[in-house]
């Protein structure tokens, strides 16, 4: 099967995923068992995805993040590389700022300590990260797809322990899901948002074309959510306190000029791996 699924898919790498997941054993353990009643047509149907277009981490169900092991699927875009590195920046910059502790009694079921938000959290891969590698605080989910809500909240499920206890969903358009209790509390707002100019989306690779249309699409200019996020931060943030945005390629500039005009006191843009500028961090009382 191995031999076949490599000639099919013209990728080692990927032939080798996908037998570990059809024999839910690690390489290369599950090429010493026999192939069971259920692997063999699991792994040929996930090779007919693959070959058919559809991304790896769907034919999976499943990608890594972090220290996450995350639930994907058309529901919700893909985890990447780029965006775990704005978490490192957002948790760097939390540091740096430290603990906010809201007034007592601000906002349900706070926990004590600061106040996390993952806005637009698709498969909750920003969020559960926050919870994952932070020790104390509450970090509130959001999304306006119901879909999405669901993926996260089986992936919530999936981090159990103290900081699942920690994490909070909520359905809605960006700062309006959060309860109102949460104005002047939030410490850190994080936003991996739809960011790909409309007249752009024809134009994406065929396999990014799988992934949800809404969780892509920043309208005319790619900044409808910038420009919103930016825009009513300052109502929600705690002072001090932190916007971090992943951003795409040209916009460094342009989102700059947007959360100056907004009126935070401190902006800066931090580059990925690949020294592309992708992190933009604004920082109000600091």
């Amino acid at each position: 099967m191995y031999r076949d699924a490599a000639a099919r898919l013209g990728s080692d790498h990927e032939a080798r995923r996908i037998i570990e997941e059809a024999a839910s054993s690690p390489w290369p353990q599950c090429l010493d068992e026999p192939a069971t009643a259920r692997a063999l047509p699991y792994a040929e149907a996930m090779v007919d995805r693959r070959v058919a277009g559809e991304p790896l981490q769907y034919v999976l169900g499943r990608w890594a993040f972090r220290r996450l092991d995350l639930l994907v699927d058309r529901r919700v875009l893909i985890p990447r590389p780029e965006t775990e590195q704005v978490v490192e920046v957002a948790l760097a910059e939390l540091s740096r700022l430290g603990a906010q502790v809201p007034p007592p009694g601000r906002g349900p079921g706070i926990v004590p300590g600061r106040v996390m938000v993952d806005l637009g959290t698709g498969s909750g891969a920003i969020a559960l990260s926050l919870a994952a590698e932070t020790d104390h605080g509450t970090v509130w989910a959001t999304d306006a797809s119901p879909d999405a809500l669901a993926v996260a909240r089986a992936n919530l499920a999936g981090l159990g322990g103290r900081a699942a206890t920690r994490v909070r969903l909520a359905e809605g358009g960006w700062w309006d899901a959060l309860p109102g209790d949460l104005r002047g509390a939030v410490s850190l707002a994080v936003s991996n948002p739809p960011y790909v100019p409309t007249p752009a989306m024809a134009t994406l690779p065929a396999e990014v074309r799988w992934e949800p249309a809404a969780a892509l699409d920043g309208g005319p200019d790619g900044l409808a959510a910038f420009r919103t996020i930016l825009s009513e931060a300052h109502d929600w943030l705690a002072w001090p306190g932190l916007v971090v945005l992943e951003i795409g390629d040209g916009q460094a500039e342009e989102v700059e000029g947007l959360a100056r005009a907004a009126g935070f006191e401190r902006v800066a843009v931090h580059p990925d791996l690949a020294g592309r500028p992708r992190a933009l961090v604004a920082v109000n009382g600091a």
